[in-house]
């Protein structure tokens, strides 16, 4: 039986814009069916008595502290950018304006 279906797949797929030919979706199914029958073993485990963590092990980020610093020549980083408006970067727009 598998967990997960290739209609779940395609929408998933979708979603993420990719496009998938046929035996690309029979393979993804299986592997998410397998990823998500692991996941269904782990929760079967008693962790009661384990107190939530991000990391198995301690780690602390070595960081400095931020610095502005004017860049030196901005005329020149200005010229790099593909478009740009008077002081500014142009960018694609992303997001759409709600009506």
């Amino acid at each position: 039986m598998s967990i997960i279906d290739r209609e779940q797949v395609r929408k998933v797929a979708n979603l993420a814009r990719l496009e998938m030919a046929v035996e690309q979706e029979e393979q993804m199914t299986a592997q998410l069916s397998s990823i998500l029958e692991y996941f269904e073993q782990l929760s079967e485990l008693d962790t009661s008595d384990v107190a939530p963590t991000t990391r198995a092990i301690d780690v602390s980020n070595v960081t400095r502290p931020d610095e502005l610093q004017p860049y030196p020549d901005r005329d020149a980083l200005l010229g790099e950018a593909p478009d740009q408006d008077g002081d500014f970067f142009k960018v694609p727009q992303i997001l759409q304006a709600e009506e």
